[in-house]
């Protein structure tokens, strides 16, 4: 499964990088979020599926 939190950036850079606008955090959240839906839907229709197939 992939990190959501790995960077591989030095951390003189991450402390001189200004913070990101909450309108930027914001999209990213979205984002995240959205991602995070279609697996889960992705998941619950292959379950679903499964169980599908067995009752037959």
């Amino acid at each position: 499964m992939k990190s959501n939190y790995s960077n591989t950036a030095q951390l003189k850079d991450l402390m001189t990088v200004p913070p990101m606008t909450a309108a930027k955090h914001a999209e990213v959240m979205r984002k995240r979020i959205a991602q995070r839906r279609m697996v889960e839907e992705a998941r619950d229709l292959k379950h679903a599926a499964g169980e599908q197939f067995e009752k037959r």
